[in-house]
């Protein structure tokens, strides 16, 4: 093996693991969310002004609340002067008048450890997003595509992590959390876009036409999807909401939710009938060649898991294990779907050979 297919290899592994780790830390945003840690650290980057966090709160001044409601406060008015500049006063006025954005929550060690192991995680990942782009500087000459798309990766997760600055400055204000979350779906994409484009060589299937079927129902797949995850996220700010008018009810959260919540809950079942369809499409058009049958049956089950801890949630009054686990398989579900648009399309010029099905039709994979 050359130098530069070890390079290759290199990049390949790099990026796989730094794909999954996102998901790992998608999985413990879900927690810190659940868990209502997410104030756990009022400050950004540091942790009530230190890198290692307080463990009492007698390690704290008298006037700590004050103190970081404050510093909060002077941050979003600036953020707010920088929004109005780009044309949108209204979201600026929100934003440095929202009386919410104030509240400063007491000291919980339990909460801001849990916030603190978040960052730790997504300070690791953002190293391992910086370490993929390094190793992506070997496909500049070959494919530098490649290379571009792993440093708009690096740029996306500098944003990332800005906006989760944006996040605890304004109090986990919710379209600013939604935005945090869809910003790591973005990031998603592009790691795997990557990650299939890197391995297109190595993959070793014939490549032909796919039928318009799959793909059209692949993207509405990916479009409801997205469209229930942004559901779910208004959600759980009713949820918050209703949390706040009935503390330690949670019995009666459920019951108190407003219309969004019934529309998430129906909504699923055509998420399920889409994908339903979708595996019998690829059952019936591929069959058992290229194993693309079971990828359908795992993105059906992953839906399916998704709507049984949504059912969870409903009846047994939103477990917090459920949370953090609901969101997760919605982002895996999406990867996947993403994956497999990306599998059965990419590089469709460079065909080498067909196969023909039962049904006269010739279809890639």
């Amino acid at each position: 093996m050359s130098q530069a297919q070890n390079k290759f290899r290199l990049f390949r592994r790099l990026s796989t693991i730094t794909l999954l780790a996102i998901y790992l830390l998608i999985l413990v945003g879900g927690i810190v969310r659940s868990t209502g840690s997410g104030m756990g650290c009022p400050d950004w980057p540091k942790c009530f002004g230190s890198w290692v966090p307080p463990t009492a709160e007698d390690q704290l001044p008298a006037d700590y609340r004050q103190t970081y409601a404050q510093q909060r406060a002077e941050k979003n008015d600036r953020l707010a002067q920088y929004i109005k500049a780009l044309g949108f006063p209204q979201l600026a006025f929100r934003i440095s008048n929202d009386p919410g954005i104030m509240q400063e929550a007491e000291f919980n060690a339990v909460k801001t450890w849990t916030e603190y192991i978040n960052r730790l995680v997504g300070a690791v990942i953002g190293l391992l997003v910086l370490a993929t782009f390094a190793a992506s500087w070997a496909y500049r000459q070959c494919d530098l595509t490649i290379t571009i798309l792993s440093f708009v990766a690096v740029l996306a997760v500098g944003f990332q992590g800005w906006i989760g600055s944006v996040v605890v400055s304004t109090n986990l204000l919710p379209w600013m959390v939604t935005i945090h979350m869809l910003l790591a779906l973005v990031i998603v994409c592009l790691l795997t876009y990557v990650v299939v484009r890197s391995k297109a060589e190595e993959t070793h299937v014939a490549s032909v036409r796919v039928p318009g079927v799959i793909n059209i129902t692949l993207v509405a797949a990916l479009i409801l999807t997205l469209a229930q995850i942004i559901l779910g996220t208004q959600v759980r700010e009713s949820v918050n909401e209703v949390a706040q008018t009935l503390p330690g009810q949670r019995e009666q959260w459920i019951n108190n939710l407003d219309w969004v919540f019934y529309i998430h809950r129906s909504y699923s079942l055509l998420v399920l009938a889409v994908h339903l369809f979708l595996l019998y499409k690829v059952h019936r058009i591929f069959g058992k060649q290229g194993n693309l049958t079971g990828w359908a049956m795992v993105l059906c089950m992953t839906i399916g898991l998704e709507m049984l801890t949504g059912a969870v949630m409903a009846y047994f009054d939103i477990p917090r294990f459920a949370q953090p686990i609901h969101l997760l398989l919605a982002m895996i579900a999406f990867g996947l779907q993403f994956w497999l648009i990306l599998r059965l399309n990419h590089r469709r010029q460079e065909v080498k050979s067909v196969l023909p099905l039962k049904n006269k039709e010739y279809v890639s994979y």
